[in-house]
């Protein structure tokens, strides 16, 4: 069971933020591979918990940032210390659930990828190690999804609210206008198999949060755009899409 605090200010309790990219199919796709591909696998990064902002906070456009897209997400929170647990206990680590935003500099990300500064990683995962590959050409990508206030967050979901994690409605308007709808049973891993695989490499805290990866329909915005997501009828969030750089 999930230790006996209070996770409402996961934020504050947080020491990481472990995501992951290429989790459904149709994302995949949308960027021009498939989950086969050395591209398109599903892939291990963090950000730091600077990145965090809640609502009422501003979404700000970093120097440098010419293309930022938006990327919809579930995100589980740990509720106790996890360190190499199965898949068939994974669900008894999680204290609760929220809706986040992954927000990426795309035009950096792009010039990371084109520009790969690590050698020597894997031609594929180890499937007899991890289903995840920790490293890609192109990584890190500490600057393009790591910058401050890249990871909105909603409120604390516990996760008794949350009957199956890995069926879940998501969803994402920019201006009113649906960019994203999708269930989490969509995903390539589920939630279970992401926390047992990263806990064998990672040990994770409470307040820790991972995020599970976006659906397809991720798309641009700039300045003055309102970003409402949510998680099914859980919980919703509204972010300003600032015009400040930093």
């Amino acid at each position: 069971m999930a230790e006996d605090r209070n996770f409402d200010d996961f934020i504050h309790l947080a020491t990481k933020i472990v995501a992951v990219t290429n989790n459904y199919a149709d994302h995949v796709n949308e960027i021009g591979y498939s989950p086969t591909e050395r591209g398109g696998q599903t892939t291990v990064f963090m950000k730091p918990i600077s990145a965090f902002i809640t609502q009422g906070q501003s979404i700000l456009f970093p120097a440098g940032c010419t293309a930022l897209n938006h990327e919809v997400e579930l995100a589980v929170i740990i509720g106790r210390l996890a360190c190499g647990v199965s898949e068939a206990d994974a669900l008894q680590y999680v204290a609760g659930y929220t809706i986040a935003l992954d927000m990426t500099i795309k035009n950096q990300l792009i010039e990371e990828e084109e520009n790969p500064k690590v050698d020597g990683a894997p031609d594929g995962p180890d499937r007899n190690l991890d289903p995840m590959l920790f490293m890609s050409p192109g990584l890190p990508w500490d600057i393009s999804k790591g910058f401050d206030t890249s990871c909105p967050v909603g409120p604390f979901i516990r996760r008794e609210r949350v009957a199956d994690p890995n069926d879940q409605q998501l969803w994402l308007k920019v201006n009113g206008q649906v960019r994203q709808f999708a269930s989490t049973k969509d995903m390539l891993y589920s939630v279970p198999c992401l926390i047992s695989c990263i806990s064998r490499r990672v040990t994770l805290f409470p307040g820790d949060v991972i995020m599970t990866g976006t659906p397809g329909g991720v798309g641009k915005v700039v300045a003055g755009d309102i970003i409402e997501a949510g998680l099914g009828a859980l919980a919703q969030i509204v972010f300003h899409v600032g015009n400040k750089t930093y």
